[in-house]
């Protein structure tokens, strides 16, 4: 008989966020006259800069000529591509990446979940808690995890790194030995930063320990502050220790375009169970060049027009649009006496939700009330419990909305 990876039925019934589309879905059916100001999922509504829009334009126009027509292209990404990110992302921090070390794709969603395939399945992961998603359950798919335990709402095999504001959301170095350790600053879902000081530890951790950083740096577009890294490039020894994913989404607009790309340094090695070193730039790129086929050409080339002078200046413009929506939140929320974090160098703000609610039911009060849809913490693992989330990335109006409802709850 044909059986099935058991490993998939110890995740969640529903992915979070399927599970707040489904809670939506039922209060709208119910209430057909109500307006839901969504302020959940981090999905952009600006439109795409014009130039990225001018350059697809134009690549759609190549396609339809036979002389300029392009089919497969390098699974690695177009050197184009690879050349611009190189310069514009690494090169002005003050990095040497070389455009080999660079491999586009279709969303850091993916290439963070997809890593996973290239490290054995006994290795320790550490994540922080809360977190997102994705890097908890593509691992418990992979069988690195262990079994569930219901009391304490976490994996044996886990090593949960708390990140609240007991420990003013620094996560403390692992009190056991991991080999795999997920980072993501400016975080995911709390909205906050460390400082290269702070990131030098797990840099220096890893160092000691042989083990791989995997840091996903998809919102660095927003960091505002001076002395926060922008790439955990920037902290020396970093590219013997560390994969970085980098995403188009939140930075261009591009969560309906699909453009990303995962940074895999050639000094990058792990290691054989009898200790032979292997050079994980390659594992990488033979598992990109067997499963996957390439970004479209007509995406990469307006992920390039982004690059250009007019192009950062339209991106920086969406960007500040999107800050001063946050600065909106959070001064909204905290006119209204609610505890809150981030939102000053990324898109999110983690709020601490009335002693008298679990996450859930503020997140029943709230839509029910306010019709106003936020995440609750505790989807985002055991230490979320007590949080909420909001994201900036809603209009202006209905940010402007969202806060006045809120207000009007008291």
């Amino acid at each position: 008989m044909i059986t099935i990876n058991e490993n998939y039925l110890k995740l969640q019934d529903s992915y979070l966020f399927s599970t707040i589309a489904k809670r939506i879905e039922k209060f709208t059916k119910e209430h057909p006259d109500k307006k839901i100001i969504k302020l959940g999922i981090g999905d952009v509504t600006l439109p795409i800069a014009p130039v990225a829009g001018e350059a697809i334009k134009k690549a759609t126009e190549e396609m339809l000529k036979k002389e300029t027509f392009r089919g497969y292209g390098p699974e690695q990404g177009y050197d184009f591509l690879r050349e611009k990110i190189a310069k514009y992302d690494y090169e002005a921090l003050g990095v040497t990446i070389e455009t080999d070390e660079i491999f586009v794709s279709d969303g850091a969603k993916c290439d963070t979940g997809n890593i996973g395939e290239i490290f054995g399945q006994d290795n320790v992961i550490a994540i922080t808690d809360p977190v997102y998603p994705v890097y908890l359950d593509t691992n418990i798919m992979a069988g690195r995890t262990g079994e569930y335990n219901e009391k304490t709402a976490k994996f044996e095999n886990v090593a949960y790194l708390p990140t609240t504001a007991k420990n003013n959301f620094i996560p403390e170095l692992p009190t056991k030995k991991v080999d795999m350790i997920y980072l993501c600053f400016p975080n995911n879902p709390t909205g906050t930063v460390l400082t290269k000081e702070e990131l030098a530890r797990w840099v220096t951790y890893a160092k000691e320990n042989k083990a791989i950083i995997l840091f996903d740096g998809a919102y660095e577009a927003f960091i505002t502050e001076e002395g926060i890294p922008h790439s955990i490039y920037e902290i020396e020894g970093a590219k013997e220790v560390a994969i970085e994913f980098r995403s188009f989404s939140k930075t261009a607009g591009f969560t309906g375009v699909r453009c990303a790309y995962t940074v895999v340094p050639k000094e990058l090695k792990a290691y054989t169970k009898e200790g032979k070193e292997i050079s994980l730039n390659q594992l990488w790129n033979r598992r990109q060049c067997t499963k996957f086929n390439g970004v479209p050409y007509i995406t990469q080339r307006a992920a390039e027009a982004i690059y250009s002078e007019e192009g950062q200046k339209q991106i920086k413009q969406n960007i500040a649009y999107y800050q001063e929506n946050a600065k909106l939140i959070v001064e909204g929320l905290q006119k209204e006496g609610y505890t809150v974090f981030g939102g000053k160098n990324a898109p999110y703000i983690w709020l601490r939700v009335p002693e008298s609610y679990t996450s859930w039911e503020f997140f029943d009060y709230l839509l029910e009330k306010a019709n106003v849809v936020g995440t609750p913490g505790s989807g985002f693992g055991p230490s979320g419990e007590g949080y909420f989330r909001l994201t900036a990335f809603g209009s202006r109006e209905n940010t402007i909305e969202a806060m006045e409802r809120i207000k009007n709850l008291k």
